[in-house]
């Protein structure tokens, strides 16, 4: 493997371990990779935004989901989560976060 290629990733956590990645999680992935790739290089996305574009009626139960999705992104190095504009470790991470594309 290159040097600046980044580990697989499957999973962010023991808990995201334990859950598995499922077609729910893989649609919440591209989700994330399609609301990005739609914007400029420079803005981020919501949670939320995910979890509603797939599920608009009821897309709370989608939220720790999309969260997850986006930490295991961010360990394959493919997505920062940012807090107030600066980047902050996913695991540490509460309160409300968004996603961007690495600079």
């Amino acid at each position: 493997m290159p040097a600046s290629a980044a580990p697989e990733a499957r999973y962010c956590s023991a808990a995201c371990r334990k859950h598995g990645v499922d077609a729910t999680d893989r649609a919440l992935e591209q989700r994330i990779d399609e609301l990005l790739a739609a914007r400029a290089r420079t803005s981020s996305i919501c949670p939320s935004e995910v979890a509603r574009s797939l599920e608009p009626d009821d897309w709370r139960p989608l939220m720790e989901p999309a969260r997850r999705a986006a930490r295991r992104m961010t360990a394959r190095g493919e997505v920062e989560i940012t807090q107030g504009g600066s980047v902050v470790d996913p695991s540490t991470a509460k309160g409300p976060i968004r996603i961007r594309r690495p600079r």
